[in-house]
């Protein structure tokens, strides 16, 4: 604690960073748990024949948040892999990215560094239709790549490492950065893959769509079923509940300990007050008393000898040499209790 009780800048800045981080984990908890209740509110929808009355019967031929099963088809054409015989999909992402290690002048360390060069998405229009397609009931997907857990599956990788003589290899050391190879990667979002989709379903005319809901809640198209997606959710639910907590324990406990700080300095200033008003009423008793001019300068801590020390750098003239030198380390003053630097001796003439 700095002078005054007040804390010092490091306290201040640990207790305002801990409140910083408590209240941003605090946040995400909460947007977290909207997302999982709104989830588990959702409403699950079958693909039959009774989907299209669902939807009539629904206000504005809407349902603003919707669970739907289904397995990927193609409505006209399919996209085809470029390194994967007879692979077809509907969605394909070609991604370039570059792998290089890069010298940390802080550490002293090289670090892995990756970087995307170059990404193309091609997707082409595709439904959701029932595993066995007996009831003809198809649920046209809009803005796929929106999704916030596009289920995307990796059908071809290759590493091309880089190729470098040795007087590359010496300008990578003096530069700081030594090139690995380029990664090339294919994914694809297949036909025929079961997925879950979780958004607003509307009919459209004759089209049933499913599309990002309306409303601020995340739109899914994951690969996984509903009771996992939903366990998933929660489980990212308790992990930043978890955090929240504990950096909420911190802030407590940083706050506990800087009033409490605060509490001990006030009980020594009001210590070192009543310590003061002693001093002051004894030597108004002396002064009152008979040879009170005698025992004037008498030494507040023994009351017999007489005052022969000047305490630096407070100037109190309160003490005997010999009292002085009884006093516990570190020495300060019997007035105001500041640390006493030097010592100069008093002469009386």
């Amino acid at each position: 604690m700095e002078g005054g009780g007040r804390p010092s800048a490091a306290q201040a800045v640990v207790l305002a960073a801990s409140t910083a981080i408590t209240g941003l984990l605090y946040s995400i908890y909460r947007q977290k748990a909207r997302v999982a209740r709104g989830l588990e509110g959702a409403r699950k929808v079958q693909l039959d024949g009774d989907l299209r009355a669902v939807l009539l019967e629904a206000p504005g031929r809407c349902v603003p948040y919707a669970v739907i099963e289904g397995v990927v088809q193609s409505v006209k054409e399919t996209l085809s892999s470029q390194f994967v015989e007879n692979c077809k999909g509907v969605v394909q992402r070609l991604t370039l990215q570059e792998h290089k290690m890069v010298w940390n002048r802080t550490t002293h360390l090289w670090n892995d560094y990756e970087k995307i060069i170059h990404q193309r998405t091609n997707t082409t229009p595709f439904d959701l239709v029932p595993a066995q397609d007996s009831a003809g009931v198809a649920i046209r997907v809009m803005k796929p790549l929106d999704a916030a857990e596009l289920s995307l599956e990796t059908v071809y990788e290759k590493f091309h490492p880089s190729v470098q003589s040795f007087t590359d290899v010496i300008g990578h050391y003096i530069s700081g950065e030594r090139p690995k190879g380029i990664q090339e990667t294919e994914q694809m979002l297949k036909v025929g893959t079961a997925l879950t989709g979780v958004g607003e379903l509307v009919l459209d005319n004759s089209t049933i769509k499913l599309q990002p809901p309306k409303q601020g809640m995340p739109y899914y198209l994951s690969s996984l079923d509903f009771e996992s997606l939903l366990q998933k959710q929660e489980s990212s639910v308790r992990f930043w509940k978890i955090l929240t907590v504990v950096f909420g324990f911190a802030t407590c406990a940083v706050l506990f300990f800087l009033l409490r700080k605060q509490y001990r300095h006030h009980r020594e200033r009001q210590h070192l007050r009543q310590m003061q008003e002693e001093f002051r009423q004894a030597q108004e008793r002396l002064m009152n008393a008979e040879g009170g001019e005698i025992l004037k300068n008498a030494c507040v801590v023994c009351l017999s000898s007489t005052k022969s020390c000047v305490f630096l750098e407070c100037g109190h003239v309160c003490s005997c040499h010999e009292c002085y030198q009884a006093l516990p380390e570190p020495k300060k003053c019997p007035i105001c209790r500041q640390g006493i630097t030097r010592v100069v001796p008093l002469y009386n003439s």
